[in-house]
């Protein structure tokens, strides 16, 4: 198996993940599923417990908040969802410090994409909308369209979804 990186971005609910997870049952019939999220409450346990249910048992779920590249991944087709969790968890973890944040996840996805592997990276598309208001949230939304540009510029495919239609772009 080639080594890929596809990229998979969009706005809320715009079929990014079903999108990825439907190219990856495409790719083999044993793909994983790694997920990025933190467990925030009881009503998003509930939520990350039926999206497990609805994958169904031949894919392998990893729940990794950071270090995605300590897992020996080589020669598996890998879903990772989502990158803007995923920085979330940097973050926040970092005190809010974008530019220390984004130099830790480029070294991790560099680690990440070391092995032989396709790797299929969800992310959001969160600049798209207005301005916040919010410091911290503009701060934030630079951190995330940076390293989109970032994950996108080393991606062999990158697709963006509107209304479930995938428009590839690169």
């Amino acid at each position: 198996m080639d080594k890929k990186i596809i990229l998979i971005t969009g706005g809320q609910r715009s079929g990014k993940s079903r999108y990825a997870q439907t190219l990856a049952l495409s790719l083999t019939d044993e793909p994983v599923y790694m997920a990025t999220s933190r467990v925030w409450d009881a009503e998003h346990a509930a939520r990350i417990k039926r999206h497990r249910d609805e994958r169904g048992p031949q894919w392998t779920t990893i729940e990794e908040q950071k270090e995605l590249g300590r897992h020996d991944l080589s020669h598996r087709v890998v879903v990772v969802d989502c990158v803007t969790l995923w920085a979330t968890n940097y973050f926040f973890d970092l005190h809010s410090d974008a530019d220390k944040a984004l130099a830790e996840m480029k070294a991790e996805f560099g680690r990440l994409t070391l092995r032989e592997a396709v790797f299929i990276l969800v992310t959001n598309e969160i600049g798209m909308g207005e301005m916040s208001q919010n410091d911290l949230q503009r701060k934030f939304a630079g951190l995330q369209g940076l390293l989109n540009q970032y994950i996108a510029s080393k991606a062999d495919e990158v697709f963006l979804m509107l209304s479930g239609i995938p428009l590839k772009i690169k």
